[in-house]
């Protein structure tokens, strides 16, 4: 990757450009295939609801996902958010120095979080379930959208991610994620430029997810979130030390 001049602090508490800036930079640079993905996600809903062959498969897989439980939403989040995303970024993004930028044990932590992401957000869409009701009636869906995107990803969700994938980057480390943590402005100079990409991508996103039966949610989330997961290594990524 390209040293970072723009969008990352240089020292410890010196900021370069706006986080919100750098939020919209990583927005509007994925903004066509962020809508490719957002349509193909639209019609694969539009298809459950419409197309009784769609709707079969769907059910099919429903019922596969009820039957593996959270090894389900383990291992395919692991592979979704972990190892497909690292596999571009080390083989597949024509990159000189992908290798050394991306080494294998950086793959390895990645997935691991991920991993662990799938029995976190299984479970989420379970409590939210439980609060909100598992219909597709509009009042259902605004409160997990309001729930999910200004609630659980502010507070919780996108900040622990960002630092997960600053202390996965082997440019830093976690020595230097730590350093950063406890420097001035961390949410706003690390979280907030993810956070606004992320509702970008996932406040469309989830009106559709939420349309969908629960046990159908995560393997939604997880065909987008290959995608987003891109977005969060380019925006996390450490400044070189000069």
């Amino acid at each position: 990757m390209e040293r970072v001049t723009n969008d990352r602090f240089m020292s410890t508490n010196t900021l370069v450009s706006a986080p919100w800036q750098s939020g919209l930079h990583g927005a509007r640079a994925n903004l066509v295939p962020g809508l490719v993905l957002q349509a193909a996600a639209l019609a694969l809903v539009l298809g459950y609801f419409a197309v009784p062959a769609v709707h079969d498969g769907l059910a099919r897989l429903a019922a596969f996902r009820q039957s593996a439980g959270f090894g389900f939403a383990i291992v395919s989040t692991g592979l979704c958010g972990g190892v497909l995303p690292f596999l571009y970024l080390r083989y597949g993004s024509n990159n000189p120095r992908a290798e050394r930028d991306h080494p294998l044990n950086q793959g390895v932590v990645l997935t691991l979080f991920w991993a662990y992401k799938g029995f976190e957000i299984d479970c989420f869409y379970r409590l939210e379930a439980l609060l909100f009701g598992s219909g597709h009636g509009f009042a259902t869906i605004a409160a997990k959208l309001v729930f999910d995107q200004f609630v659980y990803c502010p507070l919780f969700a996108v900040p622990v991610t960002a630092a997960i994938y600053q202390a996965a980057d082997p440019r830093g480390g976690w020595a230097v994620a730590f350093t950063d943590l406890r420097a001035p402005r961390w949410y706003g100079r690390r979280v907030l430029p993810v956070l606004i990409a992320n509702i970008g991508v996932w406040g469309p996103a989830v009106i559709l997810i939420y349309t969908l039966p629960t046990p159908l949610q995560l393997p939604l989330q997880n065909l987008i979130l290959c995608f987003f997961t891109l977005i969060v290594a380019h925006q996390t990524r450490t400044s070189p030390a000069h």
